[in-house]
């Protein structure tokens, strides 16, 4: 079967380009919102740092699962089951075991001792890094058998291995119509209130599978391209007041009122989060299609500056978070430096040595670029 040309699929470099520097502030705010996390800075943001944290948290990872939807279907169209399995595992679960053995464990450590739970030195701490499963944040096992934020490498490996058997007996939808985009919205609300395993990121397992399933079935078809073109007014007006009843309810506690606005209150949440993704969906196809200079570096610099952004971040707030500076200047700080060292690791050392290539999910050096370049057709 013939390559399938990449301009099919620059789009979808450019969201999980734009996704990746979106989770990396995300997690800077996390070290100043009110939410539970590793570390904490000493004064807690009630104002724009949290509405920000409001509105990119119901779609951030979602988007993720729903490109992996996308590139597992082309995969699948060009490649064997038995050359996707092999892909997933290198280009996932290599990243994810070293995720697991080096970059979780000082974070860990950083929270035990920010949390009051261990005194001590980080080699004394790594005695103890395998007592116990580490579950929540603020818990007492150690072992982050997930890899904290690389959790989303093990969900979707899980997924991958699962579902590739069924896959190509799965119908393909050859049409996205009001139907769909009014019913499938249910069907996420259904999982999201009463089938929640494993609340991750926002979200339970199962509403990633289900968006993770989406992916595959609608969002890789022509026609799905083409409804969000024709309806881009509707779902930008829906995403809006979506989102600012969200951050409104959630800032007035509608999600811990009654069993009925709790209700409510959840299908909001599905229904921005569904909005969102399609919206990024035809703002990608819209304005991204062009295959810009530098675009191959951002992609493949993608995956290592996910899996290295919180580790580094973590570190640095370890620095910041009992400094009496004002909430802007920590927050200017450690978002440059977190950056810059990432992109300095990335570009200095990691895309030039082949086994940390292999470490962080990069496919091997080519000796030269083609237009039928799969990195993301590969996914992550």
């Amino acid at each position: 079967m013939g390559k399938v040309p990449l301009n099919r699929q620059v789009d979808l470099d450019w969201i999980r380009v734009i996704a990746t520097l979106i989770v990396f502030l995300y997690h800077i705010s996390m070290f100043f919102n009110p939410f539970p996390w590793h570390v904490k800075n000493s004064t807690i943001d009630q104002s724009y740092i949290l509405v920000f944290s409001l509105l990119v948290g119901t779609w951030i990872m979602p988007i993720f699962f729903a490109i992996s939807g996308i590139t597992t279907y082309h995969a699948l169209k060009r490649r064997s089951g038995k050359e996707f399995v092999k892909e997933r595992l290198i280009r996932l679960g290599i990243p994810l075991v070293f995720g697991v053995l080096v970059l979780t464990p000082p974070q860990v450590y950083i929270e035990r001792l920010t949390h009051q739970q261990f005194k001590g030195s980080f080699f004394e701490f790594l005695s103890q890094y395998f007592n116990g499963l580490y579950l929540e944040i603020n818990g007492s096992g150690n072992f982050a058998f997930f890899g904290l934020h690389l959790w989303y490498l093990l969900v979707l490996l899980v997924f991958s291995m699962l579902l590739f058997p069924i896959f190509p007996k799965i119908k393909e939808s050859k049409s996205f119509t009001y139907s769909q985009y009014l019913l499938l919205p249910i069907i996420l609300l259904i999982v999201a209130a009463f089938v929640e395993i494993v609340n991750l990121g926002g979200w339970g397992l199962p509403y990633y599978l289900v968006i993770y399933l989406l992916g595959y079935i609608y969002f890789s078809q022509n026609s799905f391209k083409e409804f969000i073109r024709n309806n881009n007014l509707l779902i930008a007006v829906v995403t809006l007041i979506t989102s600012f009843i969200y951050i409104f309810g959630f800032i007035n506690d509608m999600a811990g009122k009654n069993s009925f606005v709790s209700l409510i209150f959840t299908y909001i949440k599905v229904f921005n989060s569904w909005n969102w993704l399609l919206f990024i969906f035809y703002l990608g196809e819209k304005y991204f299609t062009t295959p810009k200079k530098g675009l191959r570096y951002l992609s493949q610099a993608a995956m290592p500056f996910y899996v290295l952004h919180q580790p580094i971040i973590v570190g640095i707030g370890f620095y910041l978070y009992q400094l009496s500076w004002s909430t802007p200047s920590k927050l200017l700080l450690l978002t440059l430096m977190s950056f810059i060292i990432i992109m300095l690791i990335y570009h200095f050392v990691i895309q030039h040595i082949s086994i940390l290539r292999l470490v962080f999910g990069i496919k091997g050096k080519s000796k030269k670029v083609t237009k039928d370049s799969d990195i993301t057709i590969a996914g992550n």
